[in-house]
């Protein structure tokens, strides 16, 4: 059996397909990003998900492409973990969850190809099986501009500040809890802050016609682009595509931001599950 899974810092999607190439199940756990998660966080999580487990002796490829894999160590941690959780299979291939974006959005053509949802990252994507990065992902603390965790922080850091305008500001009282010492828990404390972080983004994009709201998302996406797809060569002349659920539901302000750069505006998907698994059926 084959198991293909896409993985965020939030949530992972699971496809299982028989000798047959058929589907079998799909299934929705947490996220899979060992940047973030400890060993026995990922563990936990794989082994839970009851869709696959049942089946566990029966699968032979497994294809990972996930957050936090865009350097060798955390790379190599999940892998083992894969390997020690799949011990029949003969194929464990992890990948950086770029790459999942690039086979699904990019229509089998060369292009720009970009995530934007809890975190964000962006590469050159040659339309076949390469992908080429200028900027190492460096994570949430440093980089991850335009995304859920990028927004959510300039939220909360307005708030307390009080540079919120009042409607909002009440709104965003009522929205949350925002005593000071969870707050400082989620963040320090707890496991995945970059998850506590983004799941304040939601308020943004429902009220992302305030003119506060668009000044944030504005500056949020010149960000991006200027550090993350200028970045990349002939940039002018190809399309840009992005995967993730800030630009899925943000596109029309992305769109925008882009044409005010003379960019080629590509396609946009939600979650790159089915296009991964549409790739791999066309590559098997």
């Amino acid at each position: 059996m084959i198991l293909i899974a896409d993985s965020g810092s939030t949530k992972t999607d699971w496809i299982l397909l028989n000798t047959q190439k058929e589907r079998v199940s799909t299934s929705v756990t947490e996220g899979l990003n060992p940047s973030v998660f400890s060993e026995s966080d990922l563990y936990k999580t794989i082994t839970s998900n009851n869709e696959v487990m049942q089946y566990v002796n029966e699968i032979t490829v497994v294809y990972i492409y996930a957050a936090g894999c865009g350097t060798a160590t955390p790379k190599e941690i999940l892998k083992n973990i894969v390997i020690e959780v799949f011990a029949n299979a003969t194929t464990v291939a992890v990948k950086e969850d770029i790459y999942a974006a690039a086979f699904s959005v990019s229509e089998g053509k060369k292009g720009i190809v970009c995530i934007i949802g809890t975190g964000s990252n962006t590469c050159y994507y040659d339309g076949k099986n390469e992908i080429k990065t200028k900027i190492p992902s460096l994570g949430y603390l440093l980089m991850d501009d335009a995304s859920g965790n990028y927004f959510g922080k300039l939220l909360l850091r307005d708030y307390f500040y009080k540079k919120m305008p009042k409607k909002l500001y009440d709104m965003f009282q009522e929205t949350y809890n925002l005593n000071p010492d969870d707050v400082k828990i989620n963040l320090y404390q707890k496991g995945n802050p970059n998850t506590y972080l983004a799941h304040f983004a939601p308020f943004l994009i429902t009220h992302k016609k305030e003119p506060y709201c668009v000044d944030i998302i504005r500056k949020g996406f010149s960000n991006f682009i200027e550090n993350q797809i200028t970045q990349h060569d002939n940039v002018y002349d190809l399309p840009i595509h992005f995967v993730g659920s800030i630009a899925y539901h943000l596109q029309d302000e992305l769109k925008y931001a882009l044409k005010s750069f003379r960019l080629n505006v590509g396609n946009f998907v939600q979650k790159p599950i089915d296009g991964l698994l549409a790739y791999h059926l066309k590559n098997s």
